[in-house]
Formats: structure tokens, sequence, C-alpha cells
């Protein structure tokens, strides 16, 4: 059984980067999802900190993404579209996207203050054992990075996405464990 949440981060970072798309090329492309990346992995090892949350979200789903279009507009399967695939092809991706993983993302997207502070929470996780990992992209991103995910680093076309957990994302953050108040977050991510 899958502990890893590999699938639920590729669904969701996917989401995430075609529903907000880089206006560059090849690079920017490349960029914008190594941040989305990023950003999802901590917000996916926050919401499911065992291997047993992990195996649970494997067993009954993360709940997909018709929610998340409806609110953005995108292009998903519940409004017609297909996001470029065929029907079927981007149906099944879509089932694998997490509500409340790519709200959290989007929030540390758009607060580094956050974004610093959930990578420090990581340290409460079972993922980082063992593990030396770098979260550089979202914590520290330089002007290529803002460049390439200008729209994926703007706090208010986050909003709607970002406001629908943001509040259980502190609540996380607030624990003893977590290295700052969410006082210190700004209230508009």
């Amino acid at each position: 059984m899958p502990t890893d949440l590999s699938f639920l981060i590729a669904a969701t970072t996917r989401w995430l980067t075609r529903a907000y798309p880089t206006g560059g090329g090849v690079l920017a492309s490349a960029l914008c999802e190594a941040q989305v990346r990023q950003a999802v992995t901590v917000a996916a090892w926050l919401r499911y900190p065992t291997s047993m949350d992990a195996a649970l979200v494997a067993v009954a789903g993360p709940g997909g993404s018709a929610r998340l279009d409806w609110i953005t507009g995108s292009d998903g399967p519940a409004h017609g579209g297909t996001g470029g695939g065929d029907r079927e092809a981007d149906s099944a991706w879509r089932t694998w996207v997490d509500e409340v993983v790519a709200s959290w993302a989007a929030s540390l997207l758009g607060a580094p203050a956050l974004a610093a502070a959930a990578v420090t929470a990581l340290g409460t996780t079972e993922h980082l054992d063992g593990l030396a990992v770098e979260f550089r992209r979202l914590v520290a991103p330089d002007e290529h990075d803002r460049r390439a995910a200008v729209l994926l680093r703007h706090p208010d076309l986050l909003a709607p996405v970002a406001e629908l957990h943001r509040a259980q994302l502190l609540s996380v953050l607030a624990t003893p464990s977590a290295a700052e108040s969410p006082d210190d977050f700004p209230e508009a991510c």
C-alpha cells in the first residue's frame, strides 16, 4: 500500500499548475512546477503526518477537484471541459486531487512566513525521518522563481482556494510543536 503520497502530490500539483498557469516558456513552467510541488509536498505531509494517515487516504481517496474546479472556473470535467485531454483520461487524475492540500499549498505559496513555519513544522511528521530535504524554492524563491509563478505567488488570486481551509492550516501550525504563532502570519494569504 503506498504511503508516500506521491499520487496525491502529483495530482494536486498538476491541478494547481493548470489552474494558475505560467506565462513563460519551458524553463518558467519547470520553475513554476517545482515551487508548486514543494508547496503541495509540505501541505500533504502536514495533512497526512504519519504512514497510517497516508495509507488511509490511499484507500479512501482524497476527494477530487470538482469543488476547486467550480471555485476557480477551471475547465475540468465538471464544467464540460477536458483540460486538453480526453474526458476519461482527464477525469482519472482529478480524482486524486486533495482539496485541503491544494488550499494549504495555495496559502503557503502566497505567504512566505507561513511557508517557513510549515516547513519547520514538518519535523513533527514521519516524512522527514532520515531525510535531508530542502524547500528553497518555496520558502526563498529567487527572482526567476517569482517571475515564473507570478499567478501562484499572488495572494489575491490565490484567495478563493487558500481561504477554503486556511484556518485549519493555521490550527495545525499553532500546535505546541509549531515554530511560530498564527498571530505572526498575515491574515490574507
